[in-house]
């Protein structure tokens, strides 16, 4: 005879199965909302990029149109400064002319005696 001794009682194959079947579950449910954690990001992340790039379009525009603007000024710059300095010219021209009709008009012909 055998002998009686205590029983072992191992987990059945059916139990085993469905412990296993519903840790994959759980487990996938946990990836499936990782994902769509993940997929919002991904949606997030593009949405600031396109903001993102919206504004250096905008910002790029603006440095154009202000070097635009400037090399118009530095332009205008110029022509003001030649200007201005033919006008200087002039009036040191007149002031020549000023100081020698002034100094030719002081001089006197020599007096003569009789």
């Amino acid at each position: 005879m055998a002998p009686i001794g205590a029983v072992v009682s191992s987990p059945s194959p059916i139990k085993k199965s469905e412990d296993e079947e519903k840790e994959l579950r759980r487990r996938n449910e946990e990836l499936e909302r990782e994902l769509r954690k993940s997929r919002e990001r991904e949606e997030r992340m593009k949405q600031e990029l396109q903001r993102t790039s919206e504004r250096l379009r905008v910002a790029e525009e603006a440095e154009e149109r202000l070097c635009s603007q400037l090399g118009e000024l530095e332009a205008e710059t110029l022509v003001q400064a030649r200007e201005y300095h033919a006008r200087i010219v002039s009036l040191m021209d007149q002031l020549s002319q000023a100081h020698e009709l002034i100094q030719t008009s002081s001089v006197s012909p020599p007096l003569k005696s009789y």
